[in-house]
């Protein structure tokens, strides 16, 4: 047998470098991985990028303004949309069909950047005070996923048998109520407003995360290591919290960007059709709800709420889909 020397080897560092990351890659964490593919949609990327300018704008953009979101000025009313600079090259003049109010007002030093209702109160302020609404019932939709659509999901699937016999009759039955009829049952007993869409969410929201972490829980629990660690005695409290809640932690937070959007156009619809906030309040269903009135003579006071209302929705959407393709391991393509 020949005598094994160091010359006969050739070191990897001499390779082509692709090679020395394959053989030295220290690997990633799983978020960091999912970052690494979510930063590469294009889609998601963008719609993260707005929904951080449109959160910016919520805390910011009522200060920026010179006027309260709830001043009402009665020589100001039915004014368009006029920005300075910008009027210089024929956009935002604040003109409508030819004519311009504001110069046969004499409100030459006067600006309103997206307009004024018909009270006399400033657009730029109210449509940002609205879209603090619209982040809050997506955080309120958040809160309730998390506390009971997750908490529900896990304790069904887990335990199973006659638990989650029982538990998943419950879901049937809120989910066979429409939550049309939810929302008018709390209005006659509560006033019109933020508490009675909270509890609505609270009511039926829930229900689709908890379906969806069921059937996550039910696959994750047969696996080898939560047999293991049963075998090991560990709790099932343990079990649920190291073991389960781990490893559906992508599917539940792609579930709550798509919860999001729809929490935000649940408050829209019921402002608009009269069941949720009612002005003076703003919000961006009450803003479009009292706009489209007057769109045909007045267009601005429906457009920017809408477009506001209509990008927040689009881009949690896209960051969902970008979310989920980035948790999802058979897009890894190994």
């Amino acid at each position: 047998m020949e005598n094994i020397s160091k010359e006969m080897f050739t070191p990897v560092l001499t390779q082509d470098h692709q090679i020395q990351e394959m053989v030295f890659d220290t690997g990633a964490t799983f978020f960091k991985d999912a970052w690494k593919r979510f930063s590469k949609n294009k889609g998601g990327v963008i719609g993260l990028a707005a929904i951080i300018f449109i959160l910016t704008m919520a805390l910011i953009g009522p200060l920026i303004g010179t006027h309260v979101y709830n001043e009402l000025i009665a020589e100001h009313i039915d004014l368009p949309a006029r920005v300075p600079f910008l009027e210089n090259f024929g956009i935002f003049d604040g003109s409508v069909n030819g004519f311009n109010p504001y110069i046969t007002r004499g409100l030459t030093d006067v600006y309103y950047w997206f307009g004024t209702d018909n009270l006399g109160r400033d657009l730029w302020a109210r449509v940002w005070m609205g879209t603090r609404i619209s982040f809050f019932v997506a955080l309120v939709a958040v809160a309730i996923d998390v506390v009971f659509g997750i908490t529900y999901g896990l304790i069904s699937g887990y335990f199973g048998g006659k638990v989650d016999l029982v538990m998943q009759r419950i879901v049937e039955i809120i989910s066979g109520i429409p939550n049309l009829v939810v929302v008018i049952l709390l209005v006659l007993v509560l006033k019109p407003g933020l508490t009675s869409i909270i509890l609505a969410l609270m009511i039926t929201g829930w229900i689709s995360m908890s379906r969806v972490v069921r059937s996550q829980t039910l696959k994750i629990k047969e696996m080898e290591f939560v047999l293991a660690a049963k075998t090991l005695g560990a709790s099932s409290f343990f079990i649920i919290a190291k073991e389960v809640l781990p490893n559906i932690i992508g599917q539940i937070i792609v579930m709550t960007m798509f919860s999001i959007p729809s929490a935000i156009f649940y408050e829209s619809f019921l402002a608009f059709i009269g069941l949720g906030l009612q002005p003076p309040i703003a919000s961006l269903g009450v803003l479009i709800s009292r706009g489209y009135l007057a769109m045909l003579t007045y267009p601005h006071m429906v457009t920017f709420p809408v477009v506001v209302l209509s990008t927040l929705m689009l881009s949690f959407n896209l960051v969902a889909d970008g979310l989920r393709d980035a948790f999802d391991p058979k897009m890894k393509g190994f």
